[in-house]
């Protein structure tokens, strides 16, 4: 599949959470996400204006401008759609996707619910704490390693294999 078709496919199923999604296909949708998040944050700066923030070690430019939100806005609801079907391709859940926010929220309620800080705790809540501190960083790296697995051959459970447009064979 080429980036141009990965796009319009993506597009094309921008709320579909069913079926599979080739490695292709999603790999080049994220690098337009990634190349369109660049080109609206370049745009935003232009347009409306960013900041030159200097540290000591970086200098980079912070624009705040309504094209980076938009887009990532636009693209929200494809962006999992297609994330969702390429974990169906590899044989998973499209609830897999969403291991990294399960713990981020749960970081969050027990903050919440204590009313301390994860540094604050003494005891078992700071061995829970650090448990769930661990899985927050190796999640998204587990998540990542299964977006990144080859198709399950043949069909499974959310479908039949999909057929890459460079394996079609013309008559």
């Amino acid at each position: 599949m080429s980036f141009s078709q990965a796009i319009s496919t993506c597009f094309r199923k921008y709320a579909v959470f069913s079926g599979r999604a080739t490695r292709s296909e999603y790999w080049y949708f994220v690098l337009f996400l990634i190349l369109g998040g660049i080109a609206c944050d370049i745009l935003d700066g232009i347009v409306f204006g960013g900041s030159i923030q200097t540290t000591e070690n970086s200098v980079s430019l912070r624009s705040e401008g309504p094209l980076n939100g938009l887009f990532s806005l636009l693209t929200l609801l494809p962006s999992l759609a297609a994330g969702w079907r390429r974990m169906h391709d590899t044989g998973r859940s499209g609830l897999y996707l969403l291991y990294p926010l399960i713990v981020i929220v749960g970081i969050g309620t027990f903050t919440a619910l204590f009313g301390v800080l994860p540094w604050q705790l003494d005891g078992i809540f700071m061995i829970a704490m650090s448990i769930a501190m661990v899985i927050l960083i190796i999640s998204p790296l587990l998540v990542l390693w299964w977006l990144s697995r080859p198709s399950q051959p043949g069909a499974n459970e959310w479908g039949a294999a999909p057929v890459s447009v460079d394996a079609q064979v013309t008559p």
